[in-house]
C-alpha cells in the first residue's frame, strides 16, 4: 500500500495545472460553505441569544399549572421562590438567576389605550444579561427600589404620544384575574429596533409589582440564564431533580415555534452544503474519468508487469482521495482564516441593507443587532472536510473500477 501511494502521489502532480484547478475549485467551495456556517452560527448566536433575553432566560421555574395557562401568562406565584434560586445557582452553567412577576395588563394615556405585557424585575440581577437595559436611550434603567416608574419602549412611547416624566395609568391583572390600577412615571424608554416588541413589554421593578399584584416577598417564576443557548438540557434535567413541586422548562420548549425554526435552518444548511459538496464531486469524477482515458497504455503496462486489479482500482481511488483531502485542507485553511477574522471583527450586517424596507424581516434582524461575528466550531470545520474527501472517494470509485476492468492487451493498443 506504501508503494500505491507514492505513485498515486506522483500521478497526483504529472498534470499539475489540472490538479491546482481541481484544488482549488474544492477548496473555494468548502471555504464558502464554511464562511456560510460561520456566518449562520453568528446570527443564530445572535438572534436566539436574544431572543432568550427577551423571554426571560434559557430556563424558567414556574409554579405546577403554568404550562397550560403559558399563553394566559396567569399569576401563579411560587412556594419557594428562593429554594428555586439556590437550587439553579448550583449549576456550573449558570450566569444569572432572577425571579419575575409577569402577567397581562394595558397602559393609557390621554392619546390612548394599549394592551401590554407588565414584567417585574429585579434591575440590579438583570441588567448584565437584559437586552432592554442595553439599549435604554432617554432616562435610565430601572432600579430595584423604584415605586411607581414605568419603562417602556420607543414604539409604544410614541403611540401613546408621551416621553420620560410623563404620567401613565397602567391597568394589571392579578390573582383570581382581578384588576389592580396605578398611576406610574416614565422613568426610562428603551428602543430595540423591533416596534412590535417595544409596543407589549413594560417592565416595573419587583417590589413594585409584588405591591401592586398583593404578592409580598413572592414571584411568578424563576428565570436561568446560561452561558450560550444549547446548554439547557442538563440544567432543565438538575432542576427537575432538585424542584420536584416545580414546572422546569427551556426557553425552546415554551416557544416551540423558534426551535422549529432553528430545526429548519440546520435542515436547508445541510442541504445547501450537500449541493455544493455534490458539485465538486463531480469534478474529481470528471478529472479521474479523464486520467483514466488518457493513461489506458500507462494501465496495460502496469498489468502486464503483473498489477493486481484491486492494485489498479486501489491506485486510482487514493489518487481521487489525496486531490479531495488537498482540497478539504486548503478550504479548510482559508474558511477558518475568513471565520477567524470577521469572528473578531464582526460583519456590519446593517450595512448590507443600506436602508431598504426589511418589512416582516425587520424583527429578526433587529434581534441580531448591527453586526454578525462569526462563530465556525471545530467540530463543524472537521465535519465538513471529513466530508469533502469521502465526496471525492466516492467520486473517485468509478474511474477507479472503469480503470481496473481494462484488460492488459487491449490497453497496450489503444491509441
Amino acid at each position: 500500500m506504501g508503494k500505491l501511494l507514492i505513485m498515486a502521489w506522483r500521478n497526483v502532480w504529472r498534470n499539475w495545472r489540472r490538479t491546482v484547478i481541481a484544488v482549488i475549485a474544492i477548496a473555494l467551495g468548502l471555504a464558502f460553505m464554511l464562511v456560510f456556517d460561520g456566518m449562520l452560527g453568528g446570527m443564530n448566536e445572535a438572534l436566539y441569544g436574544n431572543t432568550v433575553k427577551l423571554q426571560g432566560g434559557h430556563v424558567q421555574v414556574h409554579a405546577p399549572g403554568f404550562r397550560e395557562k403559558a399563553n394566559r401568562l396567569p399569576l401563579l406565584p411560587l412556594v419557594d421562590p428562593h429554594a428555586a434560586v439556590e437550587a439553579a445557582l448550583a449549576q456550573p452553567e449558570v450566569l444569572a438567576v432572577v425571579q419575575r412577576i409577569e402577567t397581562g395588563g394595558m397602559v393609557s394615556s390621554r392619546e390612548g389605550t394599549m394592551a401590554v405585557v407588565i414584567t417585574g424585575i429585579e434591575p440590579e440581577k438583570e441588567a448584565p444579561v437584559s437586552l432592554v437595559a442595553e439599549n435604554v436611550v432617554q432616562g435610565r434603567y430601572l432600579q430595584g427600589n423604584d415605586e411607581d416608574v414605568l419603562l417602556i419602549g420607543e414604539a409604544l412611547a410614541e403611540r401613546l404620544e408621551v416621553t420620560v416624566g410623563d404620567r401613565v395609568t397602567l391597568v394589571g391583572r392579578a390573582t383570581h384575574q382581578q384588576m389592580r390600577r396605578r398611576t406610574m412615571t416614565i422613568v426610562g424608554i428603551y428602543d430595540l429596533g423591533i416596534a412590535e416588541l417595544e409596543k407589549r413589554m413594560v417592565y416595573i421593578s419587583l417590589l413594585e409589582a409584588q405591591t401592586l399584584f398583593d404578592l409580598r416577598d413572592q414571584a411568578t417564576e424563576v428565570a436561568v440564564h446560561l452561558e450560550r443557548v444549547g446548554q439547557e438540557p442538563p440544567v432543565v434535567e438538575a432542576l427537575q431533580a432538585a424542584l420536584p413541586g416545580y414546572e422546569v422548562d427551556a426557553w425552546d420548549t415554551l416557544d416551540p415555534s423558534t426551535k422549529q425554526m432553528m430545526e429548519l435552518e440546520a435542515q436547508l444548511m445541510s442541504l445547501f452544503g450537500l449541493i455544493i459538496l455534490l458539485i465538486a464531486g463531480v469534478g474529481i469524477l470528471n478529472l479521474m474519468l479523464m486520467a483514466v482515458f488518457e493513461r489506458t497504455r500507462e494501465i496495460g503496462v502496469l498489468a502486464a508487469m503483473g498489477m493486481k486489479r484491486w492494485e489498479t482500482m486501489a491506485l486510482f481511488l487514493l489518487e481521487g482521495v489525496l486531490i479531495g483531502l488537498l482540497g478539504a485542507l486548503a478550504g479548510s485553511l482559508l474558511g477558518g482564516a475568513i471565520g477567524v477574522y470577521f469572528g473578531r471583527v464582526g460583519l456590519d450586517f446593517m450595512a448590507m441593507y443600506g436602508g431598504v424596507d426589511v418589512g416582516e424581516f425587520g424583527e429578526l434582524i433587529g434581534l441580531m443587532g448591527d453586526r454578525i461575528y462569526f462563530r465556525i466550531g471545530i467540530d463543524v470545520l472537521v465535519e465538513r472536510a471529513m466530508t469533502v474527501a469521502i465526496i471525492a472517494a466516492l467520486a473517485s470509485l468509478y474511474p477507479a473500477w472503469q480503470a481496473s476492468k481494462r484488460e492488459p492487451a487491449e490497453a497496450l493498443h489503444y491509441v
